[in-house]
């Protein structure tokens, strides 16, 4: 009977350590998740309050050149046709080098994600 009991003694070890394993990891994964979703989260925040102050002046850099610009050319429209040409001209860029610009996001997020 004694190595019967020292397999059932071994075997509930090997249990006791898996189960412990198990639960480590799975607390290990769920600060894991919440890294990635503290990180996740501060990202989406600083870019909406970056981009809403930089749209904010964006807006008040274009209103002031269109007025400089209206000054010089003596037209009001003609001022406002030329920075609405200079925006689709940006636009159209920013299509021309969209993958580009996927690519760099891909990279600076796998880097923040997969760390």
């Amino acid at each position: 009977m004694g190595v019967i009991d020292s397999l059932n003694e071994t075997s509930n070890k090997a249990i006791d350590v898996g189960e412990v394993y198990y639960k480590k990891t799975q607390e290990y994964y769920r600060l894991k998740v919440f890294q990635q979703l503290t990180m996740t989260t501060g990202m989406l925040l600083k870019t909406a309050v970056f981009g809403g102050l930089g749209f904010m002046a964006l807006v008040f850099i274009t209103v002031a050149g269109i007025v400089y610009l209206a000054k010089i050319i003596d037209s009001m429209v003609g001022a406002c046709l030329i920075a609405g040409a200079f925006f689709i001209l940006l636009l159209i860029l920013a299509y021309l080098f969209r993958s580009k610009i996927d690519n760099l996001l891909v990279k600076k997020l796998s880097v923040k994600f997969f760390n």
